[in-house]
């Protein structure tokens, strides 16, 4: 090479070259280098240069253009620069010169040696320069020159005697022995099977040899075995090597794709066990939930839900806990499976400094499982009533509907592979469907039960709005009623004496108000509407079951008068209240009994609250289509056919109407 004439590079990338490589080979001063992007014009110009470097990419197939470039020039040197494996295994089989790994720490350098050494053998070069095509060498200077080569790729590659009885190895590469965990000198003049165990794909094997056979190119994905024993995921790319037409070596190429394969894997059982999660979830929910929606009241809910648990395979025993606050425990309320257990005697203390699973849950409302060895004996003394032979795992799962926990569901079984984190999310699916009938069915006996409880509380609590609303504007209220939204909000109305704008004004405070507004204001008093949000009074006290009879505040202190199932757990009310409003006291507690009501006592009641003319003009109204929306009669034909004046008719309609409204918001 002279100093005069600078040997000429043709650089194919596509895009820019932000790697600097076209840059860095420019500098150099031994060398005239032009860039392309675009195949065919770099096919145009390889007459005319002494070496051609090609860096594969997403749209530019380095391999391609070398094939095309040893149409026209089969003694041109090439160098390919690329990461994939498959594209070094190609590149070789197409007669590269060089390869160079795209993401190597000194790509540069390398890239830039590659070259040297590549346009010092180019023939264009002039006498002294000239090295032999490499296909005029003896085979042994061949595969070295190979190997310098190969030996850059990032993966194993192997070269095989073709005409060898079963086609014995004649080389491996650094990266195969990395690999592998085997030597040189262990392998070669050995066939590649050596790598194959007894859980390798046959298939795949097959599928080798009869390409191989065949002197076919053949590309699969199979489980070796290191020297070590270890397993890894091998891609395995043969390409034959042709001398003559006749098939004269096999490249392989060795990829370690075992991340790939088991993150592949993984996705896969992933799927099926989501699948089977849900298949189990339906499945075991609709029987829970048919159970359910036919229980109408707790003990039936709980029994239900107990029976339809322990009858799975799975599980040995099922049973819910409720709190019993005069001994401070967990007392079953309902139970079944296997064990010969009752009710009586199954008992978990909730005021123990190291809580057992079940009392754990109740008090976290977060699910607890326990399989370790140790810690289920430890339960097990601590628990005499349990039939505890070979237990394997115990799960215990909180019934919490908003903020209120009824209690807990404890499961026991024998497979302690069994409560996994799938199986977690059907039990938490099922604890609160079951909560959610039990909350159900406290509403449905709040309104259907015959005797009740009744709480007079007086509290100067500011945490209720309501308080320090009649504190800063000063004046009385009085509360009207609630209208429960679809939302999660709550409408609360309150009539009171205070200044409507001091009200509005001073609401604006209130974090848990979202509006205030004035519906009408008559005789001195305004009736307020409150947008209450979050978890108001009124809705925590409706998901125990408890409704609000009247609120009375005046000067920062409030008199309510709250009405609950006899059978609620009226200390569980009390505490909640004492907890959330601590300036709250419990000043009367009472029972008193509340005839059923029926619809026909309902329809009853009101006939006995109209007059005569009342219902008459009541009915006739309705009848005759005064209330639809085209109102085909107007109220002077009604009032003439009562024979009596309009007024008197309107005033008579409005009554009736006033007393059926009373009577359907005091049921």
């Amino acid at each position: 090479m002279t100093e005069a004439e600078p040997a000429r590079v043709l650089f194919v990338a596509e895009g820019d070259d932000t790697d600097g490589r076209s840059a860095a080979l420019a500098e150099e001063p031994w060398l005239s280098v032009s860039a392309t992007a675009d195949t065919e014009a770099a096919l145009s110009q390889v007459s005319a240069v002494d070496c051609v470097v090609a860096v594969e990419g997403p749209s530019l197939d380095a391999v391609g253009l070398l094939e095309e470039v040893r149409t026209q020039r089969p003694d041109l040197p090439v160098i390919v620069v690329a990461d994939d494996g498959t594209v070094a295994s190609e590149a070789v089989a197409a007669g590269v010169s060089e390869f160079v790994p795209k993401t190597a720490p000194d790509a540069r350098e390398r890239l830039l040696e590659r070259v040297r050494s590549g346009v010092e053998s180019s023939p264009l070069r002039g006498e002294g320069a000239t090295r032999m095509p490499i296909e005029d060498l003896e085979l042994r200077e061949e595969i070295r020159l190979k190997e310098r080569a190969i030996d850059e790729a990032p993966v194993g590659i192997t070269i095989a005697d073709a005409d060898a009885p079963d086609e014995p190895m004649v080389y491996i590469n650094d990266a195969f022995e990395r690999l592998t965990g085997y030597s040189k000198g262990r392998v070669v003049g050995r066939n590649c099977r050596f790598l194959q165990g007894e859980e390798s794909d046959l298939e795949a094997i097959a599928e080798m040899r009869r390409a191989v056979d065949t002197g076919e190119p053949v590309s699969v994905e199979l489980l070796n075995y290191r020297k070590d024993g270890d397993p890894f995921w091998n891609r395995v790319d043969i390409a034959p090597v042709h001398d003559d037409g006749e098939v004269s070596y096999f490249v392989g190429f060795q990829t370690d794709v075992t991340e790939r394969k088991e993150a592949e894997m993984k996705v896969k059982r992933e799927r099926r066990n989501l699948q089977h999660l849900l298949v189990r979830i339906d499945g075991l929910l609709n029987d829970v939930t048919r159970e359910l929606v036919a229980g109408e009241r707790r003990v039936d809910i709980e029994q239900a839900v107990c029976e339809c648990v322990a009858d799975i395979d799975t599980y040995e025993f099922a049973w819910v806990g409720v709190p019993n606050h005069p001994t401070d425990a967990l007392v079953a309320s309902a139970s079944a499976g296997a064990w010969a257990v009752t009710d009586a005697t199954i008992g978990v203390p909730l005021d123990n400094a190291d809580p057992l699973p079940a009392a754990a849950a109740y008090e976290t409302g977060e699910s607890q499982v326990v399989t370790d060895e140790a810690e289920l004996a430890a339960v097990a003394d601590r628990s005499p009533w349990m039939g505890h032979d070979n237990l394997g795992g115990i799960a215990v799962v909180p019934l919490v509907y908003g903020e209120t926990t009824y209690g807990v569901l404890s499961l026991y079984t024998t497979e302690a592979a069994a409560l996994n984190d799938h199986e977690r999310v059907v039990l938490e699916a099922i604890g609160r469907a079951t909560a959610t009938a039990l909350n159900a069915a406290e509403r449905g006996r709040m309104l259907a039960t015959d005797s009740v409880t009744q709480l007079g509380i007086e509290t100067r609590d500011n945490g209720l709005f309501f308080v320090d609303l009649s504190e800063r504007a000063g004046g009385s209220f009085a509360y009207k009623g609630s209208v429960y939204r679809d939302d999660g909000t709550v409408l609360m109305f309150f009539q009171s004496n205070a200044d409507s704008n001091a009200v509005i004004d001073t609401a604006d405070r209130y974090l848990d108000i979202a509006s205030a507004e004035v519906i009408h204001e008559h005789g001195g008093e305004t009736l307020f509407e409150f947008t209450v949000i979050d978890d108001s009074l009124p809705t925590t006290l409706a998901e125990r079951g408890v409704s609000i009879r009247s609120i009375d505040v005046s000067d920062g202190v409030a008199n309510l008068e709250l009405e609950l199932p006899t059978e609620a757990d009226v200390r569980a009310v009390v505490d909640h209240l004492l907890e959330r409003y601590p300036e709250t006291d419990i000043v009367a507690q009472r029972e008193r009994e509340r005839p059923p009501s029926t619809r026909q006592d309902f329809v009853a009641d009101i006939e006995g609250r109209l007059t005569e003319r009342q219902l008459t003009a009541l009915q006739k109204a309705h009848v005759s289509g005064f209330y639809e929306w085209d109102r085909p009669v107007t109220g002077d034909v009604l009032a003439k056919s009562m024979g009596i004046g309009r007024s008197t008719f309107h005033q008579h309609l409005r009554a009736a109407e006033q007393k059926l409204i009373e009577a359907f918001f005091e049921r």
